[in-house]
């Protein structure tokens, strides 16, 4: 029962600090490489857009990101990811026949750090000593 508590419990906000991620998303005739990107909630992201073969863009669904790169000449946005959930990002540009099937997916889950499944576990641990400790002993 502890355990349960000490995963619902909020921490002090420093324990849930974000993190910075860098990635790196290549765009082909027609799809995104790597096609699903997955990030914590309150991460600061940075994309980096290569086009290997003609020009295409980058929208995410939800968020103010809409870039443009050029085949060699890669395009950057960084943004913070503050809401939960799934979105969907896609090619902003016209690219050919196939452009509107040109989609990935961005994963925005719940920032839970480390700290509370060692708390968990730390928890789990003292009632298992309590437990034997106050188990009577049969001779």
């Amino acid at each position: 029962m502890l355990a349960l508590v000490a995963l619902v419990l909020p921490l002090p906000s420093d324990a849930t600090a974000a993190e910075e991620r860098e990635i790196t998303l290549d765009a082909r005739m027609f799809a995104f490489e790597p096609g699903r990107l997955n990030v914590n909630q309150g991460d600061r992201v940075t994309v980096i857009l290569h086009s290997t073969d003609v020009v295409h863009g980058l929208y995410i669904d939800g968020y103010d990101v809409d870039i443009v790169a050029e085949p060699g000449r890669p395009a950057q946005v960084t943004f913070t990811a503050d809401k939960l959930g799934k979105f969907r990002y896609r090619c902003s540009v016209s690219c050919g026949a196939m452009h509107p099937f040109m989609i990935g997916e961005l994963i925005v889950g719940p920032n839970i750090p480390f700290g509370r499944a060692v708390a968990a576990l730390f928890i789990v641990a003292i009632g298992a000593v309590v437990t034997l400790a106050l188990r009577p002993i049969n001779h």
